[in-house]
């Protein structure tokens, strides 16, 4: 049975992707295969699909909603930011698109038992690979109490960051955190009433993003990625990002405006000394979002943010 997932924004990444038969295309992010069965329709025949997931569950599931497809396709258990290996392995020098999808899949928070959900109730662990050897539990029961403060603010952007932490670590005194219902009670009651009723979101919500985050180190991933991208790509080749935080899609929007102006030299240099030149195109001035009926029919897309740019 196919992974449960609903893929965001399908017709605008085949826009700004603008895949076509016989071209070289990566998928960094697999998830549920559903943006990936789009580019795979859309550069059949002939074409040259690679496939990367954390999450082995994503490659088998890969594995058997690509197979009808009339092109190579190739699959590979890894992060993204492994890439440029995987390429080298393929003797690939560069491609024609690349897709990330950074959002967590509906399989994963419903399925994986994983602990990725505060509504459920599974063993604290939110590794995207397993093979890793963070867990959450690991880091809710050895942090101390600033780190996971710092946590909770920086990657959660969780207000009351600070009597979460304090509340944690007073509780794995008495007992140790092990499941995903027992840190998200710990967290609703270290949040003042107050203010978690008049809450459009669940009060763990932030917390449970930011150990998420923390654990699969995904903005550090995000950053060596961008940092290397241009190198991967063609010209004229499309690199393609939906986000979901915003410290995500800031790391995004950041290097593709750095890659775009090319110059770093400072504002008041009567003329360039780095000779560093453009090296995208930007597609999108700003963010693209989800339509209305997007969201009316799948509100899980309501926060994705798309950003893309063209190889020069």
């Amino acid at each position: 049975m196919p992974l449960k997932h609903i893929p965001v924004m399908i017709p605008e990444v085949l826009h700004y992707l603008n895949c076509k038969p016989g071209k070289i295309y990566v998928d960094g992010t697999l998830g549920g295969s559903g943006h990936a069965r789009a580019i795979c329709r859309n550069i059949s025949p002939g074409g040259f699909f690679i496939g990367i997931d954390q999450d082995i569950d994503a490659i088998k599931n890969a594995e058997d909603v690509l197979k009808s497809f009339d092109l190579t396709i190739r699959l590979f258990h890894g992060n993204f930011i492994d890439l440029p290996e995987f390429l080298r392995q393929l003797k690939i020098k560069a491609v024609d698109g690349i897709l990330l999808d950074l959002g967590i899949s509906l399989h994963q928070i419903e399925s994986s038992g994983r602990g990725f959900s505060f509504l459920r109730d599974e063993p604290l662990d939110m590794r995207m690979n397993r093979a890793s050897r963070t867990t959450a539990e690991g880091l809710i029961n050895r942090m101390d109490e600033k780190n996971l403060k710092q946590i909770f603010r920086e990657y959660g952007e969780e207000r009351w960051a600070g009597k979460i932490a304090k509340k944690i670590v007073r509780s794995r005194k008495q007992k140790a955190i092990r499941s995903s219902r027992q840190l998200a009670q710990i967290v609703c009651d270290a949040v003042p009433k107050s203010t978690s009723f008049h809450q459009k979101i669940h009060p763990a919500t932030r917390v449970f993003m930011a150990l998420r985050i923390a654990v699969n180190r995904e903005l550090e991933m995000l950053s060596v990625f961008m940092e290397n991208v241009a190198d991967l790509l063609n010209p004229k080749a499309r690199l393609c990002v939906l986000s979901f935080h915003s410290l995500e899609d800031r790391i995004v929007k950041h290097r593709f405006k750095a890659l775009e102006k090319g110059c770093v030299c400072p504002p008041d240099f009567p003329e360039c000394a780095c000779n560093q030149k453009p090296v995208l195109r930007l597609l999108t001035k700003k963010v693209a979002r989800p339509s209305k009926e997007e969201i009316e029919r799948n509100p899980m897309a309501r926060s994705t943010k798309l950003r893309a740019a063209e190889k020069i």
